[in-house]
């Protein structure tokens, strides 16, 4: 049974205004572009105009964006919350994405994982646990959000992952994945080895087979 307030907001509404209510309630919290719903209600613009303010005003419809388009302008009902896949998640603010805020995330992460169970390593779950605790997030953070942050650590080769020791609790593990600090990167190796090869070796330029060279005296970089 329809309330009698919602029953109040349709009152006195036309064919057309119900049929694109009906088109933008099957949208769900995906909206739909008013393109797209110009073309299956077979409505002019300006007469579509007047029912998009029509519905708005009553509060049975809203507009919303995309952060994939941003000057484009979508319709859901007014009670819906836009899907991530519009919002973009907890990583954007008013579609833009938010810098600042993924940058303190990341060094609230790496402290915990350089501090914590003495570096040898922290497991996402106690990362969020403390995450929650510190209060460092405005908004609440799943399991897999947390991990993309970690795995953006990983892929700067600031963290590394390194396998539990099956102990369960205060980061024993359990078996599963844990997350350590990267190891440091030496600025130079100390090639000894060229005097076995050539005596010349390291003036020389070596092209290797992807097509990347490297020139005479430039130094090699490795990890310890």
């Amino acid at each position: 049974l329809i309330s009698e307030e919602r029953a109040s907001k349709f009152e006195g509404l036309d064919t057309s205004a119900r049929l694109v209510y009906q088109i933008i309630e099957k949208s769900g919290n995906m909206g739909i572009w008013t393109k797209d719903i110009r073309t299956q209600s077979n409505i002019q613009q300006l007469a579509l105009n007047k029912i998009f303010k029509s519905l708005e005003s009553r509060r049975l419809i809203k507009p919303t964006k995309s952060v994939t388009a941003k000057a484009k302008k979508l319709y859901m009902l007014y009670d819906l919350q836009p899907a991530k896949e519009l919002t973009g998640g907890p990583w954007y603010t008013e579609l833009e994405f938010d810098h600042e805020f993924i940058a303190e995330l990341r060094h609230f992460i790496l402290h915990c994982v350089k501090r914590l169970n003495g570096g040898k390593g922290v497991s996402l779950q106690t990362i969020m646990d403390k995450m929650k605790e510190a209060n460092v997030s405005k908004v609440n953070l799943s399991l897999e959000e947390i991990r993309q942050l970690v795995q953006t650590l990983v892929y700067d080769y600031m963290v590394e992952t390194t396998a539990g020791s099956g102990g369960g609790g205060d980061d024993g593990g359990g078996g599963e994945e844990l997350y350590i600090a990267a190891r440091r990167v030496s600025s130079m190796c100390d090639f000894k080895w060229w005097d076995v090869l050539s005596d010349d070796f390291q003036y020389r330029q070596v092209k290797f087979e992807d097509g990347v060279t490297l020139a005479a005296h430039e130094p090699h970089h490795h990890t310890a």
